[in-house]
C-alpha cells in the first residue's frame, strides 16, 4: 500500500515499468505467495504466477475509487488460490477519520446511530463510528460491487476478505487520547459494517503506526481479535521474521507479512502467508 511503503521503507510508489498486457513473474519468490496492487499499478503488467491477489478498492484516499479496479479484480480472480486460508481474490480499503476537518468537508455525518449513541454532527465517538460505516457502505455498494459487475467478476460478499489499511498518510484525528478513541471508533464502524455482510475483516499496518493512530484496543472493541497483515519488510527473509511479531490487536494472529522487492527500479508488494 502506497503510503505505508513511503513512510516505513523509503520506497517510492509501486509502478512497474513494463509493457501493459505482458505477463510478469517475480523472479525467485518461491511458492505460497500473493501480491497487493492498486492505482499505482494501473496501466502496468501484473505477475502471472500469483497464489492470491489483494486489490485496493480506493484511489489512495478513502473517498476515491481505484480507477483500474475492474481490471485488477479480473487479475486477482486468475490467482491459483493454492494457499489454504487465503482466498485468491481479496480486497483492501483506505481508512481515515477527518473529523478535525469536518467544517471543510462534505462527508462528515450529521446523523446516524452507533453503539456510542446518536450522531448529531459533532466530532465525537458516535459520528466517528457512523463515518466508518458510511465509508464501508460506499466501498461495497458504490465502488466494489458495481465495478465487479461491469468487469464481469462475480463476487459473493460473504466470501470476501476485507483488509482495513491503517496508515499515517491518510487523515486522522490526533493530539489526545480522545482522538485515538475516535479513530478506533471509525475503524469499528467499518469493521462492523463489512462484517455484517458475512465477510472476514483484517487489519493492515505496523505496530508503530497503529499505536500512533489507534492506540490500545480494549477487549470490548470489535477490532479486538482481528487478524493482522504487517507491513515494513524489504525481503522475504525479513517478512518471515515479522510473522513472529505481535498482532495489531490482542487475540488475533499475524497471517500475512508484506515485503517490497525493488528490481531494476520496479518495486512490487509481495505478501507472505505466516
Amino acid at each position: 500500500m502506497r503510503g505505508m511503503r513511503r513512510v516505513l521503507a523509503g520506497v517510492g510508489a509501486a509502478a512497474l515499468a513494463l509493457v501493459p498486457g505482458t505477463a510478469w513473474a517475480a523472479p525467485g519468490t518461491g511458492a505460497d505467495l500473493g501480491f497487493d496492487v492498486s492505482f499505482p499499478q494501473c496501466e502496468t503488467a501484473l505477475p502471472a504466477d500469483h497464489d492470491f491477489g489483494i486489490v485496493g478498492v480506493n484511489g489512495g484516499v478513502a473517498t476515491r475509487i481505484n480507477p483500474c479496479l475492474g481490471e485488477q479484480l479480473r487479475w486477482a480472480q486468475r490467482a491459483s488460490g493454492a494457499v489454504e486460508g487465503h482466498p485468491g481474490l481479496q480486497v483492501y480499503v483506505n481508512t481515515a477519520n477527518p473529523g478535525q476537518l469536518e467544517e471543510l468537508i462534505s462527508t462528515w455525518p450529521r446523523s446516524g446511530t452507533s453503539p456510542y449513541g446518536e450522531c448529531s454532527g459533532d466530532v465525537d465517538l458516535a459520528c466517528s463510528y457512523v463515518y466508518g460505516q458510511t465509508r464501508a457502505s460506499v466501498d461495497i455498494h458504490g465502488f466494489l460491487l458495481p465495478t465487479a459487475s461491469q468487469a464481469g467478476v462475480t463476487l459473493a460478499p460473504a466470501d470476501l476478505v476485507w483488509w482495513l489499511d491503517v496508515e499515517t498518510m491518510n487523515t486522522w484525528q490526533s493530539g489526545s487520547a480522545a482522538a485515538l478513541a475516535a479513530n478506533r471508533a471509525t475503524l469499528e464502524g467499518m469493521a462492523d459494517y463489512l462484517g455484517s455482510t458475512g465477510a472476514e475483516v483484517g487489519l493492515y499496518s505496523t505496530s508503530q503506526q497503529w499505536q500512533q493512530i489507534v492506540g490500545l484496543v480494549p477487549p470490548s472493541s470489535p477490532l479486538y481479535g482481528l487478524d493482522s497483515w504487517l507491513a515494513g519488510a524489504l525481503s522475504r527473509t525479513e517478512a518471515a521474521v515479522h510473522c513472529g511479531d505481535a498482532p495489531l490487536t490482542a487475540g488475533g494472529d499475524v497471517v500475512l507479512s508484506q515485503y517490497v522487492i525493488d528490481r531494476d527500479g520496479r518495486p512490487l508488494d509481495h505478501d507472505l502467508p505466516c
